[in-house]
Formats: C-alpha cells, structure tokens, sequence
C-alpha cells in the first residue's frame, strides 16, 4: 500500500498521480481477487479505498492552491448558486 501517504507534502504532483493510479489499479486487483479467491484481509479493501482518498484530497488542494483569487471567486459564486438551487 501506500508508504507514507499520511504526509503526502513532500510529492509533487506528477508523483500524486502516479501514486493514485497505482492505488486505483491496486484496489481493482484487490476487488477481483476478493470476487475469485476471496482475501486473506477484506480490511486492506478499505486501507486502499482511504488511501486513494488521502490522495485526491491532497490532489485538489493542491489545484485550489493554485488558483488565483479570480478563480476563487467564480468558484464560489458557482457553489452559492447550486445551494440556493438545492433550496427550491
């Protein structure tokens, strides 16, 4: 799994990626493997699911950090308007 994914700061993005999609397939061989042979541990399922979590959080935050306060500010004119659609 992954090693060390708790402090995820010192990857760079590229690095991020390529850690997700070693999770994401990692996770669908643990998924087929519990199908057919069944798992020795069914919790690593959910170590790895965290894990890609843990990723793509790191992921967008890093993508909002980026953004300048234009963009900030479209963005949450964005969300004001879907929540005040939720209300009708």
């Amino acid at each position: 799994m992954a090693e060390n994914i708790q402090d995820n700061s010192e990857f760079t993005l590229e690095d991020l990626q390529a850690e997700l999609e070693r999770l994401e397939s990692g996770y669908q061989n643990l998924k087929f493997d519990q199908q057919t042979r069944g798992l020795e541990n069914p919790l690593d399922i959910r170590s790895y699911r965290r894990d890609i979590a843990r990723v793509k959080t790191e992921i967008r935050n890093r993508e909002l950090g980026a953004m300048s306060e234009e963009e900030l500010a479209q963005r949450s004119r964005i969300r004001a308007r879907r929540k005040k659609q939720k209300r009708k």
